[in-house]
């Protein structure tokens, strides 16, 4: 593990706070997924990361319990914990499901003015980090306006699931040579689903994310292909 990691987790043991709960600590390890921080095949030093966090070695265990039950850690008989490496069947089935969630989140959407401000931040913040040239963050912001479209059906488990997802999403993601070529074409057609949502056209807004989410699968399986090559 790299010391940037381990200074990250050691910046989060504030969000912790008296009660470092198993369930607090694999929300943070997830969402340093989600972020990029660790990368398919990294194995979890389960001291290091104990000590950055201040919690447990009896806690640690318990949230890799979770976030192997999540399907993003297995654990290697006498190796200890890594980061799954998703397959292309992974990819496939993450897809179908975005698509069963996603769009139905869009289709059910009663009349406007809808609640986006989620997906604005998250505009905003890839414009950000694409001027800035943070590639890793672009592909975060990418996931915070997906987790954004979610929001929108009102369910506080779909909103769990799909952070779920976007974390198992994440590792697919690492199969990709070039994340500014992977990330930045996406962010227009980000914005062209939030213009349409703006202006009511949810029927519309539907329509782009179903190409979109064609598009994004067909490149990551691409991806895949290559690196089995």
């Amino acid at each position: 593990m790299t010391d940037n990691v381990l200074e990250e987790l050691s910046d989060d043991r504030r969000l912790l706070g008296r009660t470092s709960t198993a369930e607090r600590v694999a929300g943070i390890l997830r969402g340093r997924i989600i972020e990029g921080g660790f990368r398919p095949g990294m194995r979890l030093a389960e001291e290091e990361i104990g000590r950055a966090l201040g919690v447990s070695r009896n806690t640690l265990r318990e949230a890799f319990r979770l976030l192997t039950h999540e399907r993003l850690l297995a654990h290697e008989l006498n190796r200890g914990m890594f980061v799954r490496k998703l397959t292309v069947e992974d990819l496939e089935d993450l897809y179908r499901v975005r698509r069963l969630v996603e769009c139905a989140a869009l289709r059910q959407l009663a009349a406007p003015p809808y609640a986006l401000h989620t997906m604005d931040a998250a505009v905003t913040a890839g414009l950000s980090a694409r001027a800035e040239e943070r590639w890793r963050d672009l592909g975060t912001a990418n996931m915070h306006f997906h987790q954004g479209i979610v929001e929108l059906a009102g369910s506080p488990r779909a909103d769990d699931m799909m952070r779920g997802v976007l974390a198992e999403l994440r590792l697919v993601f690492h199969v990709m040579e070039n994340p500014r070529r992977f990330h930045e074409p996406y962010l227009p057609r980000n914005r062209e689903i939030l213009d349409a949502l703006r202006d009511g056209d949810a029927p519309g807004a539907e329509r782009l994310l179903a190409v979109y989410l064609d598009d994004s699968r067909r490149q990551l399986a691409d991806g895949y292909a290559r690196q089995l090559g």
